[in-house]
C-alpha cells in the first residue's frame, strides 16, 4: 500500500508475460441460491472510481493450489461460506478477460464452477483481503432478469445467458468464451 492507504499495485499473483502484459490464472464460482440468483460481487478500480461493475465470486489461484482449490479458497474468504470440493461442479465455463486494472493492462484466465446452494446464505465479508476491502463494494443475489435490467456493467458479458443456462440445469457441456476485452 501506499502512503495513503491505496494500493497502486497489482499483488504477487499477478506474473509479467512475455508480451509485457501482467496475468493470472484464476477461479470463479457461480453460487446460486433456490430462486434461481447468483451471488455477485459489485467492484471499483481505484483508478476509475466512477466505473462500477458486478460479477462471479472468485480471484487468483494461489502457486500449488488447483482451480478447485483456489474457487473454494475464494468463496470461503469473499462470501464467508465453507464449501467442500463435491459442492462444485464443472468447470462449468472458461474465459481470458483482458483489462485494465491499477493502471495496468491485465489477462486472466478464468475457470469457472458452479455450486447450488438452495437455501440461499448471507455474506459475510470478513475474510476481505485489505485489496479487496478498496475495491469491492458490495454482495448481492441477482437473477439475470435483475442483471439485465440493472445500469451496471457484468463480467463475463454473457453472464445472464449463462445464469439462464445453469438455472434450467446445466447438461455437462464447458461454455468457452475465448479472449474478451473487459475495457
Amino acid at each position: 500500500m501506499s502512503s495513503e492507504g491505496v494500493t497502486r499495485s497489482l499483488g504477487p499473483d499477478w506474473r509479467l508475460a512475455p508480451d509485457g502484459i501482467r496475468e493470472r490464472d484464476a477461479a470463479r464460482v457461480v453460487l446460486l441460491d433456490g430462486e434461481g440468483r447468483a451471488l455477485l460481487v459489485r467492484g471499483h478500480d481505484v483508478d476509475q472510481p466512477e466505473r462500477s461493475w458486478w460479477f462471479t465470486l472468485g480471484g487468483g489461484i494461489d502457486p500449488g493450489e488447483t482451480a478447485l482449490e483456489a474457487a473454494l479458497r475464494e468463496v470461503r474468504e469473499e462470501a464467508g461460506l465453507a464449501l467442500s470440493p463435491g459442492d462444485l461442479v464443472g468447470p462449468v465455463l472458461t474465459r481470458t478477460g483482458i483489462f485494465d486494472f491499477f493502471a495496468e493492462t491485465c489477462r486472466q484466465r478464468e475457470v469457472f464452477f458452479l455450486a447450488r446452494l438452495p437455501g440461499g446464505h448471507t455474506p459475510d465479508r470478513s475474510g476481505w483481503t485489505d485489496v479487496e476491502r478498496e475495491v469491492l463494494d458490495d454482495l448481492a443475489w441477482l437473477s439475470a432478469e435483475e442483471l439485465r435490467a440493472q445500469p451496471l456493467e457484468v463480467f463475463p458479458h454473457e453472464l445472464p445467458e449463462v445464469l439462464d443456462v445453469l438455472v434450467a440445469g446445466w447438461d455437462g457441456t464447458v461454455r468457452h468464451l475465448g479472449v474478451q476485452d473487459d475495457n
